[in-house]
């Protein structure tokens, strides 16, 4: 494809995607934002984004139920927007629907449908958008975790046919067809080698970073990669000879611009707001429970224990990782709970073959799988530190080989058998064989939404029974050098 380089662009398409509620980040494109504005005028720009703006495991998010991320959006200007994951998924239909009412730009998500009822009022499949002498329409996908979506009341359908549909309806009336797709890199590029008609691509959710754009046939493909380090930027002329778009595509970054006074302002009214709200006091300790990724800790087991506890299993299996921090003597607020398991992770339920369990627990006592960064998957801790373990007991030996240190396990009193299925609450997390990728193995799932794991450690910090268990030991060291 050509490029036009005579003349001023005829639009200048703004794009970000996945800041992940880095709301500093969100403001200095706010920055970049007016600038460009400055420059060309309105209505010759066009700022969207393509999902994964919010992120609870930020304070004022997690405190305004996402309202400081549209808040932010509306005052930065921003006129269409699709939903990632991290909307979908961790905040309810309820939620997402106060929030998105005082949106001042167009949601479009042409793949979500509440189930069983027409869609809401505030989320529209597509809309067309006029910008100087062109019409822009615009598609919104989102990555189609169907079971998860079904949990929380939506129906997703398959992303690709819904952008063929919405294509075909849109081509006649838009002289540029844009596609805001929160559905990864590989999605994107099978789209535009599939589905005809398609003009623009501008990515998410895999966090990829194209400096230059990719071209599949007459497709232009760009993402801007996470976090607010990068804003997407897409120079639009109209090639009259040969009556189509034409696009220049860069990324800029975001760390020479300052944030914009009124965004900051934004951000600091609503960690206020956050910080009272979080404030309520869920219980009082009577003394601290430490928390330790490395090693057995007493906060880590009762994690596990609830976990075991609210998905009524026989086994209790998190990774320690999960808690940034203990918690110290005193009142504990869900502010606190808040700060120390921030992950947007969901309990769940499976059968899981002993085999399986045990070469979990093995890889657990080695530095590789302790010390192992894990990224994404909802994780918003560091490592992935040990397993903290509940309904079962465990001696091992330091000194023998790796995969060879348990000597023996118990199942609430009872004899492990290797060749038997146990009913285990765990994590979400490891069923997309993240960590201890064993765990992938388990049959019958069941997923526990909206819940999170903090909402699980909530509960059973006013447990009396589970505070006073979750001192004791699961995991006992043996001296011997072999058993006979």
């Amino acid at each position: 494809m050509k490029e036009m380089s005579m003349g001023a662009p005829e639009v200048v398409l703004l794009h970000s995607n996945d800041i992940h509620s880095r709301l500093e980040q969100a403001a200095r494109m706010a920055t970049y934002i007016a600038e460009t504005r400055r420059s060309y005028g309105s209505d010759h720009v066009l700022t969207v984004d393509i999902g994964d703006h919010m992120d609870r495991m930020r304070l004022e998010t997690e405190g305004s139920s996402g309202l400081v991320n549209i808040e932010l959006l509306n005052a930065a200007g921003y006129e269409a927007v699709t939903l990632g994951n991290n909307e979908g998924l961790t905040f309810t239909p309820e939620q997402l629907q106060e929030a998105y009412n005082g949106a001042s730009f167009a949601t479009v998500c042409a793949n979500m449908n509440s189930m069983g009822q027409d869609s809401p009022l505030w989320l529209m499949p597509h809309t067309i958008i006029r910008k100087g002498r062109l019409r822009i329409g615009l598609v919104g996908v989102t990555a189609a975790f169907a079971e998860f979506y079904r949990l929380m009341g939506w129906e997703v359908r398959d992303p690709l046919l819904a952008v063929s549909e919405q294509v075909e309806q849109l081509r006649a009336d838009s002289d540029v067809v844009v596609v805001m797709s929160h559905l990864g890199l590989t999605l994107d590029r099978r789209m535009a080698q599939e589905i005809a008609g398609i003009d623009l691509i501008l990515g998410g959710h895999t966090h990829h970073l194209l400096m230059e754009p990719e071209m599949i046939g007459e497709t232009c493909i760009c993402g801007a990669g996470k976090y607010g380090d990068y804003m997407g930027r897409v120079e639009i002329r109209w090639d009259d000879i040969a009556s189509r778009p034409m696009f220049r595509a860069s990324c800029v970054p975001m760390a020479a611009y300052e944030e914009q006074p009124e965004a900051a302002a934004i951000i600091g009214g609503f960690k206020k707001a956050a910080q009272r709200r979080l404030s309520r006091v869920v219980t009082r300790l009577s003394a601290a429970l430490p928390a330790r990724a490395e090693r057995e800790s007493p906060l880590g087991n009762l994690l596990a224990a609830g976990l075991r506890r609210w998905t009524d299993a026989e086994i209790g299996i998190v990774n320690a990782g999960q808690l940034l921090g203990g918690l110290a003597e005193g009142d504990v607020t869900e502010g606190d709970i808040h700060a120390l398991c921030p992950s947007p992770i969901n309990p769940c339920r499976m059968l899981l073959a002993g085999t399986a369990i045990r070469r979990a627990l093995e890889e657990a006592l080695l530095g590789e799988f302790i010390d192992k960064e894990i990224r994404g998957f909802g994780f918003r801790g560091t490592v992935l530190g040990t397993l903290a373990v509940d309904g079962l007991d465990i001696i091992w030996d330091p000194n023998r080989a790796s995969y060879d240190k348990i000597l023996s396990i118990t199942v609430q009193g009872e004899p492990f058998d290797d060749n038997r299925h146990y009913r285990i609450g765990t994590i979400d997390m490891f069923t997309f064989g993240i960590g201890y990728e064993t765990i992938k193995g388990g049959t019958e799932i069941q997923y526990f939404l909206p819940e999170f794991i903090r909402d699980v450690l909530s509960a059973e910090l006013v447990n009396r029974e589970a505070l006073e268990r979750c001192g004791a030991s699961r995991w006992h060291i043996s001296t011997l050098e072999s058993m006979n």
